[in-house]
């Protein structure tokens, strides 16, 4: 390989996670004629979508692949898992987490269970997208991180991209994934652009990135709170800790082969996320590590996640229900006190 061929830059472009989502399903949709768009207000004369994610592609691929659906989350899924059953590959947007407890029993019962009741025969090719998150004033009815009840339900995928080329690069292999996937999206973390590729290519789905090699502690987080972890390792280096950052972007499979040799080697371990800390994602993976790794730990494990309460309306009790940057620096030094 020639030194040109090296040092050769990736050309990359400066965008947000709602416009690399969008260009995912533009991809998908121009690449397969079976890839169809359900939900309320996804359509450009509704404005394509209540952040834009969906803007352009109704007018790009036309109303019947784009369909604006009434405001019943249950008539969505359903029409999403008949329609994934037809030979179609789904991407139903339930606009808000919460509001998937509407249609859970289409989620849960139906669309999760169908390759396991048919014998393997039947799968359910949809996508599930919906945003979520504190800190924008929305209430307790529509901020809450809800991805350990799904992660909790065999026969679903739960994926929670922080960055806009790992929502491209997830979005591109969910679309493709025969089963039905949660893609579950921060809305904090929406509209600050950031460099990623022009050419992004599909995710494995289940594979974590390690995006800081480390010897003093590792952090384990996943969406907009990974970004919080990125900067309380920058925050933990001036002082001399080495931390090695692990964004999971897929929790339900999660890759527990990189989370086990990672913390085998730091030997300590923080686990960070928005959703309350009680019965989280953060518990799963403290008692995996406590079994594989009993008697290689130097310290207790950390966890990190929301009190156990509704998320607050008011915004300054908003910003002390999310685990801060403050939160896991002195998570991290307590593992080495």
């Amino acid at each position: 390989m020639s030194a040109t061929a090296e040092t050769k830059a990736v050309e990359t472009k400066k965008v947000t996670i709602i416009q690399a989502i969008n260009e995912a399903i533009s991809e998908a949709m121009a690449a397969d004629p079976k890839v169809i768009v359900l939900g309320e207000d996804v359509a450009d004369r509704e404005g394509g979508g209540v952040v834009g994610v969906t803007r352009g592609l109704s007018t790009k691929y036309g109303d019947d692949r784009v369909r604006s659906t009434p405001i019943t989350e249950q008539a969505i899924m359903g029409a999403a898992i008949g329609a994934a059953i037809g030979g179609y590959k789904v991407v139903a947007e339930i606009m808000l987490m919460n509001f998937t407890t509407v249609a859970m029993d289409m989620i849960v019962n139906h669309a999760a269970k169908l390759r396991f009741m048919s014998g393997g025969q039947t799968g359910v090719p949809i996508v599930i997208r919906m945003m979520t998150g504190a800190g924008i004033s929305s209430g307790g009815q529509h901020s809450d991180f809800l991805e350990a009840w799904f992660a909790h339900t065999p026969g679903l995928k739960v994926v929670l991209p922080s960055n806009p080329e790992d929502a491209k690069g997830l979005m591109l292999s969910a679309i493709a994934d025969p089963d039905p996937v949660m893609f579950v999206e921060c809305t904090r973390a929406y509209f600050t652009p950031t460099e990623m590729p022009v050419h992004v290519a599909p995710i494995p789905l289940g594979k974590a990135k390690i995006t800081q090699q480390g010897t003093d502690v590792t952090i384990i987080s996943y969406s907009e709170i990974f970004l919080r972890a990125t900067a309380a390792a920058a925050e933990l280096a001036k002082d001399g800790i080495s931390v090695e950052l692990i964004d999971l972007r897929t929790i339900s499979p999660w890759d527990r082969e990189t989370v086990i040799a990672s913390v085998k080697k730091t030997g300590r371990a923080v686990i960070a996320h928005e959703a309350v800390k009680q019965f989280g994602v953060g518990a799963e993976i403290a008692a995996t590590l406590q079994d594989e790794l009993f008697g290689q730990l130097k310290a207790p494990i950390k966890r990190l996640g929301a009190p156990f309460t509704s998320v607050p309306f008011s915004g300054v009790l908003e910003q002390a229900f999310i685990v801060s940057v403050a939160d896991i620096v002195a998570a991290a030094r307590a593992t080495l006190a």
